[in-house]
């Protein structure tokens, strides 16, 4: 059976307006993950996807909100993360979602990355208005315990 991990855990909201708040919000996506028993890739799945889009909110919207929740569908849990901006948003966002498409002078992998990295993306942006992005990501298999230290062979 499933623990009820996320019925205690409430929203958690990081405003993010540069690099450091992108950090603090990709650290919160580790270590919700790390707390919901997420195996070490998925939490670096989450905190990768989680900076990226965050620093995309510093550099192209000045700042926004990252909003964290852990979810529960049956024996299932995960996270959702809504990234939200009152930025110029994005004119194409298929074209963005395109490897190599870049507006800023980068290789063009961020968004499209960050899609790959989690199990839903989606983006909703309107010109002059800002953008949404709405990313989800479920646990694989049953919760990975953290040990504090290890016994090397001992009982």
């Amino acid at each position: 059976m499933a623990e009820q991990i996320s019925a205690g855990l409430p929203p958690v909201s990081i405003r993010v307006s540069d690099d450091a708040h992108a950090v603090l919000a990709a650290q919160h996506g580790r270590a919700l993950a790390a707390r919901l028993g997420f195996s070490v890739v998925e939490q670096t799945a989450c905190s990768t996807a989680i900076l990226e889009i965050a620093r995309n909110i510093v550099k192209y919207a000045g700042a926004g909100e990252v909003t964290f929740q852990a979810v529960e569908d049956g024996e299932q849990v995960g996270i959702v993360v809504v990234a939200c901006d009152n930025g110029p948003g994005i004119a194409d966002v298929n074209l963005a979602l395109q490897d190599g498409y870049s507006t800023g002078g980068g290789l063009g992998l961020g968004l499209p990355g960050a899609r790959r990295l989690m199990d839903s993306f989606q983006i909703v942006s309107r010109p002059g208005q800002g953008t949404t992005v709405v990313m989800q990501k479920w646990r694989s298999a049953a919760p990975v315990r953290e040990h504090a230290s290890s016994s090397r062979g001992r009982p």
